[in-house]
């Protein structure tokens, strides 16, 4: 038996933060009901790279029951009020105020479903002057100043995938998980909320210390701002190899048995983290130099033989052959579509991942549902 299995989700949900999140209580066994507009989660449209249907979608949406729902109308409304009635959780993130003006309103909910756990994702929380603003991932990476701290020196630079929609998701489905736990005990239910901007403010504490101490980051691409060497090295015959050396053991390792010039450790310019850093351009073309004169598989093999923390700088195509790359398969409506596998691994427990449904698929369920509770 699944750890989640006979609670119920109702995920008033689109694009990316709230449906990573509800599909990792699917994972769990929960039975989600994603709630979507007539012509479905706007995510369904974002590309068409999983057999013509959208990466996101595909990734987000496995084991959960499709609900079509016209909100705007009053029996629209109304089946939402009874498939609330049998949940456990109602996860949102519409637009703020949405689920308000729908006759949703969180302090009203709370009162009629006094054991309902309420989970609302928005971008800047309830209150202050950009509470109303609208937010998507790429945004919050500006406005938090995550963009700043992110790529080379030329120009600020996006992460490369949505991290903060996912953390946001992923920070959900803790305090989800929490509330559960604390209403086994006390029988209430509980009101979340999540901002995706707190979310990333919260992931930036480090460069926002330093920086608040005089010491703002700077941009430096696949380098470290206060280690060095750590950073990218070309080999001989053009493979990028980033290395990492956190203390001066290490070091002395390198010199010795992979740069093979034992004495550089003993270079005063070179003793101590604090002067690679000092003299971090000087570090760096020492190590540049040798890396570029062995090749990659001898230089691959000096690393692990020195237990030098490495790791070779990777495309999409190389993750996709990776010996370590772990997938699942999961059944979509235009075919089978395989994929990286959940990170969490439950030892002696073999889960099996739902498929992802057509858009209102469930929707007979759903009513059922919806009428057995009422």
């Amino acid at each position: 038996m699944l750890p989640l299995e006979g609670l119920t989700v109702v995920a008033v949900e689109q694009a990316v933060a709230a449906p990573y999140c509800s599909s990792r209580l699917a994972d769990a066994g929960a039975r989600v009901f994603k709630v979507e507009r007539p012509e479905g989660d706007f995510a369904r449209g974002y590309d068409h790279a999983a057999k013509g249907q959208s990466s996101y979608f595909v990734w987000l949406n496995r084991g959960k029951d499709s609900v079509v729902i016209d909100l705007a109308t009053d029996d629209g409304r109304a089946e939402l009020e009874k498939l609330i009635a049998s949940a456990d959780v109602l996860l949102q993130n519409l637009k703020p105020g949405s689920m308000d003006k729908l006759g949703f309103s969180r302090e009203r909910l709370r009162k009629d479903y006094p054991k309902l756990i309420i989970c609302t994702i928005s971008g800047y929380g309830d209150e202050g002057p950009y509470a109303h603003r609208k937010a998507y991932d790429l945004l919050i990476q500006a406005e938090s100043g995550l963009a700043s701290i992110t790529g080379g020196p030329e120009s600020a630079s996006r992460v490369g995938m949505s991290i903060v929609d996912v953390a946001t998701g992923a920070a959900a489905h803790a305090a989800i998980l929490e509330a559960l736990l604390a209403r086994g005990r006390s029988g209430q239910g509980a009101d979340i909320r999540i901002s995706m901007f707190d979310v990333m403010a919260d992931w930036l504490t480090v460069p926002l210390l330093n920086a608040e101490a005089g010491n703002p980051p700077k941009r430096l691409g696949l380098a470290h701002p206060s280690i060095a060497p750590y950073g990218v090295f070309t080999s001989k015959d053009g493979k990028d190899i980033l290395i990492s050396i956190q203390s001066e053991r290490e070091w002395k390792k390198l010199c010795a048995d992979v740069l093979r010039q034992p004495e550089l450790a003993a270079d005063p310019r070179l003793c101590s983290g604090v002067e690679r850093v000092k003299n971090r351009d000087y570090t760096d073309k020492i190590v540049a130099d040798i890396f570029g004169s062995l090749t990659r598989d001898d230089l691959l093999e000096h690393l692990a033989a020195a237990d030098i923390a490495f790791a070779e700088v990777n495309t999409m195509a190389d993750l996709s052959t990776h010996p370590h790359l772990r997938r699942i398969e999961v059944n979509t409506p235009n075919g089978p579509v395989s994929y990286p596998a959940p990170a969490a691994i439950f030892v002696g427990d073999q889960r099996r991942y739902r498929a992802v449904p057509a858009i209102g698929q469930n929707q007979d369920q759903a009513n059922s549902t919806a009428e057995h509770s009422s």
